[in-house]
């Protein structure tokens, strides 16, 4: 089969671990016979420098053009003073709305070998196999903004279409429970979402267990408890940071993968959960299996490829369990001989 790659390598560490993944994805298309064309194309920080702008014209047309998108990360200390007027960030924003990606799907699962590497206890991690689906395209980071002197503010709007079709998002993981995380004793935003959680579930997914958790209560539970969660639904803002607290639960950042998806017909977005990093840029130590994870979702969700999914992911696991450890899970593996070792056991 042929499929189409457009590939963002951005900021920071991020064009090193997209070099690396886009060795793994080669390897994979290889083994199963398939030609995946990669175009690689300026966006972010880098993006602003020769462009002016962290979503150039023609890095839009072929992302919406493609199959699937792969990201590495964005940002950078030269492009985040608060007088800026361009930011990577605001490349990144444009990009998932307009790719239309409103459900972010980020898996945490924690490797058995891996379970000395958190700073959790062991008996408090064993068995955590959970997802995020956090909606992408709404909320806070896309209301309207104001700034004078002395005020501020960010408009955090939803409308019911949006929370309807998160919630499908999480009823339809095929999944046993949904934890749907609001602020409703507070926001009237969180009111909304809760009641049209409940409507979706009582019409639509009635067998599916549905419990409402303030987010407080669950940025608590996600370290005391995080066993008793499977699926956690969540707002834009409440997802991006609760899900980077769970990335704790397996070591590190660097483990955490992510699926921004829209349409079925419409390509989604792959990027590790990690930002750029740049105090270790440049160095070859970054912890690339993120981006491997990614990459497997890619081919899962992207391109519908399941057992190249499986295939890969079954690779990072027998990877680890041979004791590859990169510096951020306290071991002394480099970018390059993560990359090795995982392509040792595709083969």
């Amino acid at each position: 089969m042929k499929a189409h790659v457009a590939v963002l390598g951005g900021d920071g560490i991020g064009p090193e671990v997209v070099a690396e993944g886009l060795r793994v994805l080669r390897a994979v298309a290889g083994t199963y016979g398939h030609e995946i064309s990669l175009t690689e194309l300026p966006f972010g920080g880098v993006a602003i420098d020769s462009h002016g702008n962290p979503l150039p014209p023609e890095t839009l047309r072929v992302c919406l053009q493609a199959d699937a998108v792969l990201l590495g990360a964005i940002g950078g200390p030269q492009w985040s003073a608060p007088t800026a007027k361009v930011r990577p960030e605001q490349g990144l924003l444009k990009l998932r709305k307009e790719l239309g990606v409103y459900a972010n799907l980020r898996p945490v699962k924690l490797q058995p070998a891996l379970v000395n590497a958190s700073t959790l206890k062991p008996e408090v991690l064993e068995g955590v196999d959970l997802v995020f689906v956090r909606e992408l395209t709404g909320g806070i980071y896309f209301g309207e903004k104001t700034r004078t002197d002395d005020r501020a503010t960010d408009l955090n709007v939803y409308t019911v279409r949006e929370i309807e079709r998160i919630a499908r998002t999480a009823f339809g993981a095929v999944r046993t429970r949904v934890a749907s995380v609001d602020k409703a004793n507070v926001l009237e935003t969180s009111r909304l979402w809760r009641a049209t959680v409940n409507r979706v579930h009582a019409e639509e997914f009635p067998d599916v267990e549905l419990e409402h958790i303030l987010v407080d209560n669950a940025a608590m539970q996600l370290v005391a408890a995080p066993t008793r969660f499977d699926v956690i639904l969540t707002d834009n803002m409440f997802g991006d940071i609760l899900s980077d607290e769970a990335a704790m639960l397996t070591g590190s950042i660097g483990m955490l993968p992510s699926a921004s998806l829209g349409a079925p017909d419409a390509p989604g977005m792959f990027e590790p959960v990690h930002g750029s990093a740049p105090d270790i840029a440049g160095q070859g130590i970054a912890n690339p299996l993120a981006m491997f994870l990614s990459a497997a979702m890619l081919l899962r969700h992207g391109l519908g490829f399941q057992d190249e999914a499986a295939a890969l992911e079954s690779a990072v696991d027998r990877a680890l369990d041979d004791g590859l450890r990169t510096h951020d899970l306290g071991g002394k593996a480099t970018t390059a001989e993560a990359t090795r070792a995982v392509l040792g056991h595709l083969r």
